[in-house]
């Protein structure tokens, strides 16, 4: 059947759909999410794409095109075009055998990996193919064929190095902004480490929100190896380099419920390492109250699994299991962030900052055999060349390299009512506060820590300070305090 186009002016985010008026789907014997071939009549182009049916809109005659679909066309609004049924991809019946607790080969991965980046699947098979695996699993040979699928789909990263360091933290723990010290240490000691991050989802940051704060970190593949080039390392946003585009596509669709299968996010998290090349990495599972491993045991069995997944993906892993229990430095929110980065940088604290990043670093150097790890990355920190180094990293992303932070115009001091022993902070409620101020958006809103836990506190001491740039989102913070359960003083 021949249909004139029209072009919807709205993107679908991905998948290439195709709006048909109710009487000519009747005609073709089509129904909502099935398939048609729509093909060019002079140049025989064809595409195909996922029908939705409506009766307003789309006058009987014509075919509506989404942005995406538009453009694959390359059409002209009120061209004649070619539709006709088209069958489902194979990897549909894939993701029905996953449904069903089959187990999926490497090819067939493969094929859903590739149908989701070319947007060949609807988000409703996406979204059965993430329902799939939470519910029947992974078992690792499936996590390790769609790790390579997902690292096979997107663009790669290569570097002149036998040693390319990466790392990676499970997260859930308020600022615990190691990579910004780390990369700069790693760096400083003369080895590679291309260190691209996320943004904040239901965090107050993500390195990328903490590190756009003092240089851009949108960058393109080819200035991600410039830099790296000059100053053997970076640390960009994830989201601006097409390196794992099938796994940003699972993860939109994951996020609403929160799901995270097991194989999915271990596949996840390592194909973003192999993605840059990566031939070292070091994965930090925090545990504790509050955290996202509530135990020890619990964060060693993932733990276990990335181990033996880096081996079948021919990675050296090292897995470490940190505390968790409260937030790791004072400050809380981007700009807050950035000082407390900058103050151990410099050589000073916070000192749970500061030791957990020269922990860290000591042990990416242990993975290599460095004698005397510790001992060294101490002196880099010390001596300021780590701290040089981040100045150049900055300025070779595009910052200034007498960095100055600013501060938010509101602020509001939260006091202790009584005397006595800080015995838990709260994660979750003090991430929350700082979110309410407007981190990350707002890159100067946010939370900054007073007090540690085993601290003793008078009547009146200051326990943190709520940063906010406007002072309705400040005074709802405020009024938040009473509903939320923040620090514990016994």
């Amino acid at each position: 059947m021949e249909l004139k186009t029209k072009k919807i002016n709205l993107s679908t985010g991905g998948p290439l759909v195709a709006v048909i008026n109710e009487k000519d789907a009747k005609d073709l014997g089509l129904h909502p999410m099935d398939r048609v071939k729509l093909t060019k009549i002079k140049s025989k182009k064809e595409i195909v794409a996922v029908v939705d049916i409506s009766n307003k809109g789309i006058d009987k005659g014509y075919v509506g095109l989404f942005n995406e679909l538009f453009k694959e066309l390359n059409v002209e609004e009120g061209n004649n075009i070619e539709v006709s049924y088209a069958p489902q991809p194979e990897s549909v019946k894939y993701i029905r055998n996953k449904l069903n607790g089959i187990k999926l080969s490497e090819k067939e991965i493969y094929e859903i990996v590739m149908d989701i980046v070319s947007n060949k699947l609807s988000e409703v098979e996406l979204t059965y193919f993430v329902a799939a695996v939470y519910k029947v699993g992974f078992d690792l040979k499936e996590s390790a064929s769609l790790t390579k699928a997902i690292v096979d789909s997107g663009t790669k990263l290569k570097f002149n190095s036998n040693i390319v360091f990466d790392k990676h933290c499970a997260g859930g723990v308020p600022n615990n902004r190691t990579t910004m010290i780390v990369v700069p240490i790693i760096a400083a000691l003369g080895y590679i480490m291309p260190k691209t991050s996320s943004r904040a989802i239901t965090s107050p940051a993500g390195t990328a929100d903490t590190m756009e704060v003092v240089a851009p970190v949108a960058l393109n593949e080819n200035k991600i190896v410039e830099i790296v080039k000059s100053t053997n390392a970076c640390m960009a946003w994830g989201g601006a380099v097409n390196l794992a585009a099938a796994d940003d596509k699972m993860i939109k669709v994951r996020h609403p419920l929160s799901l995270d299968p097991e194989g999915m996010l271990l596949a996840s998290i390592l194909a973003k390492k192999k993605a840059v090349g990566a031939t070292h990495v070091l994965i930090d599972l925090p545990y504790g109250t509050g955290a996202k491993f509530a135990t020890k045991s619990i964060a060693k069995k993932l733990g276990k699994k990335f181990m033996a997944l880096g081996k079948l993906l021919d990675m050296k892993l090292k897995v470490v299991y940190t505390n968790g229990s409260q937030p790791i430095g004072n400050g809380i929110g981007p700009s807050l962030e950035v000082e407390d980065v900058l103050s151990v940088l410099k050589g000073d604290g916070p000192n749970d900052l500061r030791n957990k990043a020269i922990y860290l670093a000591t042990e990416m150097l242990k993975m290599i055999n460095i004698k005397n790890a510790k001992q060294k990355v101490i002196e880099v920190l010390d001596s300021g060349k780590a701290y040089k180094k981040f100045q150049e990293i900055v300025v070779a992303q595009g910052g200034n390299k007498n960095i100055k932070v600013g501060k938010a115009k509101y602020s509001f001091e939260v006091k202790s009512a009584s005397n006595g022993k800080i015995s838990r902070i709260h994660n979750k409620p003090i991430a929350k506060l700082a979110r309410l101020c407007g981190a990350p958006n707002d890159k100067l809103a946010g939370l900054y820590l007073r007090v540690k836990v085993g601290d003793h506190i008078t009547k009146g001491d200051i326990l943190f300070t709520l940063y906010a740039e406007s002072s309705s989102k400040l005074n709802y913070a405020v009024n938040m305090l009473k509903k939320l359960k923040v620090i514990d003083v016994n």
